[in-house]
């Protein structure tokens, strides 16, 4: 695994497959498709920056790097994906296999060039603020705490708008200082571009073009018509934290039997048309504050009657949603427009009810922005989150705009699509697949929002056909891949980064052993989790758990080892061994089990999971839990209720929440109040370990993750019980040990799960073999 690991630090990418199957079928056979799931951004100082602009294919347009020919006499480079002959221009006259340009250094796979001429001048960010008024006073006070924060951490130079909503949509004037000024649109109409250049006098005292698009200041509009509304944080600090205090509840009446008038819709379409106008091409960020469903106007997800439910994942299934598609197209409407403009929507959603982030999924994974899900703006998950977008630390996250990712690969590799934050540009190539998972049919991603953490799984097709033939069609065994990243980098310069690698093919049976020996479990878990998520969205009647036996019964089948008519000896590799176990998790995780959460639930995990690396993937699907205990020092234990005893501490790590767990005894001394006395310093230890453990996962990660500090026994117990696996429940045969806990289930338990599972693969194994013979 630690090699995985390394190529992962060096390039960004892990694949489940590091030993490719060379042809259509052998990748057929092995069930999880071959991938790769790569974080462009992933900081690693190793990296060179180059103050200088890339040496480009003539032919395919991939850069030079490591895997590139080279005659150092005739200076030419011979390109690895379409084996075209390039001469070196003149600046790399000197060139020489003691005197290397950066880009064909070894070990530089992965290098950013950053050429000032190419990229023009520094661009500073835009953050649009889109505030809800529609919730009691109490949320209005904590969310004007957590927005006059940002406000102080926003950087200086960059441009800020204030747009507010409820049963109206009102956009703050911040560059009229003398007093409050605002434009106000009604809610239950959509605004277009020409509506907001009418209305908000964008050409007051001027004749308005007749033709063209009117966009920017290139287009005819004067930087004193933006900067009413768009203006730098330096000098609108004041005006702006003054629209902050004087913020209050939407003042139009609402009755006991109503919900709250509120017009999400009208105001993200207003949100977008002002920065459409404004700003086009420039990198910027609609940040939407939301503490309630949409009841009114475009974009709505429930009706204004209390009698009414918010639909439910049954209502889905059903059909019984009637807003819900229309919500949806309705959002897929902004989603283009804000990915031609190439800007971001970020997603605070904080409310004890759902808020249509189900419906908003599309607007946001495809424009790559943010979301946060919450109980209230006071919370802590929502807090700390909105503070980690712009504070500058190790831990920061590095927003970066406006990217387009790109794709090489050898003639043998198709691109069938990608999975994550992400929307294709529609530029068909010869490297498209017909097959399309995602966002495919095309070799060109937009990915208007992306940071540090930002990770995109490529899917892929082999080509190459089984035959007498199969052998000639390459010269060499080795697959190559080249990724390029176009993106506003933080500080706000583009910048280019781009990523080659190269990996060995093998076909037919006899190259099996390689394909386990390069299988990378954790990354192929991460794979069948969002290509399980993408199907249950995608295709209609999908039987998510059949579909993960299936693949997983066909895997041990195609890699097990069994000796004939010996049941027990099923067997499989150290390196595919725990990847039944994820499959276990994954069957019971909140990315397939949709019961007991609600669709916004749901939308939030899966976005979640599709912008997340490996490592951070495999905590969704597979928890891991730590026990503390006076007898050995912080230990990883089994996922399993037989981990619970009364004089142990658990902490359970399963992304989106952690929990301390205190054993029943280590409970009543706590309460007891043994570790404020003297001569307890060693249960004062215990009970500070997992606290310590705790904070540093949460400097890490972002969202900011839920905080749950339980006893055995106790009402919040079952967020670390609905984890554990059921090896002891109600009715099994074994009691628990003293101090232990049972389930109260009928799920299946892990041994029962592999009991079937090891029965299913060697009955597959057996007709294979039967056929074979025959």
């Amino acid at each position: 695994m630690s090699e995985f690991l390394d190529l992962e630090l060096q390039d960004g990418i892990r694949m489940p497959w590091n030993v490719i199957p060379g042809t259509k079928q052998d990748a057929a056979n092995c069930v999880v498709p071959v991938s790769a799931i790569y974080t462009p951004l992933r900081p690693n100082p190793a990296i060179p920056v180059l103050p200088y602009g890339p040496l480009r294919c003539r032919m395919c347009r991939s850069i030079l790097n490591p895997f590139c020919v080279v005659d150092y006499v005739a200076k030419i480079w011979v390109c690895p994906f379409c084996f075209q002959r390039n001469h070196f221009p003149q600046h790399y006259s000197s060139i020489s296999e003691s005197n290397l340009p950066a880009e064909l250094f070894p070990q530089y796979t992965t290098v950013e060039f950053m050429s000032t001429a190419e990229t023009g001048p520094v661009v500073p960010p835009v953050f649009l603020f889109v505030v809800d008024t529609c919730m009691i006073e109490e949320e209005i006070d904590y969310l004007k705490s957590a927005l006059a924060q940002a406000i102080e951490l926003l950087p200086d130079q960059s441009l800020v708008g204030f747009i507010t909503f409820g049963t109206y949509v009102q956009v703050h004037e911040l560059g009229f200082g003398l007093l409050p000024k605002s434009y106000v649109f009604k809610g239950t109409k959509e605004v277009t571009k020409d509506q907001i250049l009418e209305q908000m006098c964008f050409f007051a005292g001027k004749t308005k073009p007749t033709t063209g698009v009117i966009a920017g200041s290139r287009d005819g509009l004067s930087a004193e018509s933006i900067s009413r509304f768009l203006l730098p944080a330096s000098e609108c600090e004041f005006v702006l934290n003054s629209i902050i205090e004087e913020l209050q509840k939407d003042p139009w009446p609402v009755s006991a039997d109503q919900r709250a008038s509120r017009c999400t819709g009208t105001a993200l379409s207003v949100a977008a048309s002002l920065l459409g106008v404004c700003v086009p091409g420039s990198g910027a960020r609609i940040m939407a504050f939301i503490g309630g469903p949409s009841t009114e106007g475009p974009g709505s997800i429930v009706s204004k009657s209390l009698s009414e439910p918010i639909r439910s994942h049954k209502d889905l299934d059903k059909g019984s949603a009637p807003l819900y598609t229309k919500a949806v197209k309705f959002y897929e409407e902004i989603s283009k427009q804000l990915v031609h403009q190439g800007h971001v929507l970020d997603l605070f959603a904080c409310a004890l009810d759902q808020v249509g982030v189900a419906e908003m999924k599309v607007a946001v994974e495809r424009t790559g922005g943010i979301v946060v899900l919450a109980e209230s703006f006071g919370h802590s998950v929502f807090k700390e989150s909105l503070q980690r977008i712009f504070q500058s630390s190790d831990n920061d996250l590095g927003l970066s705009f406006n990217g387009i990712f790109e794709i090489n690969c050898s003639k043998d590799v198709k691109i069938q699509g990608i999975i994550g934050p992400c929307t294709s540009l529609e530029k068909k190539s010869p490297l498209s697949s017909d097959t399309v998972v995602g966002q495919g049919s095309t070799s060109a991603w937009k990915m208007c929002g992306l940071d540090r953490k930002t990770s995109i799984c490529l899917v892929f097709d082999i080509a190459r056909k089984d035959g007498p033939d199969a052998i000639s069609q390459s010269t060499s065994n080795q697959f190559y891949f080249q990724f390029l990243t176009y993106y506003q980098h933080h500080e706000g310069q583009m910048r280019l980064r781009a990523t080659t690698l190269s990996r060995r093919w093998v076909a037919g049976s006899g190259g099996v052993q390689d394909l386990i020996d390069g299988f990378d479990q954790e990354a192929a878990a991460a794979v069948m989790a969002r290509l399980v998520s993408f199907k249950m969205e995608a295709e209609a009647d999908f039987d998510p758990i059949r579909w993960l036996d299936r693949a997983l019964i066909s895997m041990c089948s195609k890699f097990g080892d069994y000796q004939k008519e010996t049941p027990s000896s099923f067997s499989l590799s150290p390196r595919l061994s725990i990847f039944p176990q994820f499959m276990f998790n994954l069957r019971r995780s909140q990315f397939v089990q949709v019961f007991n959460n609600s669709p916004d639930e749901t939308a939030y995990f899966r976005m979640m999971l599709n912008r997340e690396n490996v490592a951070n993937a495999v905590v969704m699907i597979q928890p891991s839990l730590i026990s503390y205990s006076f007898q050995s020092g912080p230990e990883p234990v089994l996922l399993d209720v037989t981990a619970i005893a009364a004089d142990r501490i658990l902490l359970l790590d399963s992304y989106f929440t952690i929990v301390i767990f205190h054993g029943i005894t280590i409970a009543q001394w706590r309460k007891a109040g043994y570790q404020d006395q003297q001569g307890h310093e060693a249960f004062a230890q215990l009970l500070k370990a997992p606290h310590e453990e705790t904070d540093s996962i949460i400097k890490e990660r972002f969202p900011v993750p839920r905080l749950v500090v339980c006893d055995q026994y106790g009402s919040q117990a079952r967020f670390l019980l609905a984890k554990l696996n059921p090896s002891v429940t109600y009715n099994s045969d074994n009691p628990p040990p003293p101090g232990g806990d049972v389930i109260f289930t009928d799920d299946v338990s892990f041994e029962v799960f592999m009991d079937h599972l090891q029965r299913l693969a060697e009955q597959q194994l057996q007709e294979a073999r039967k056929g074979v013979d025959q």
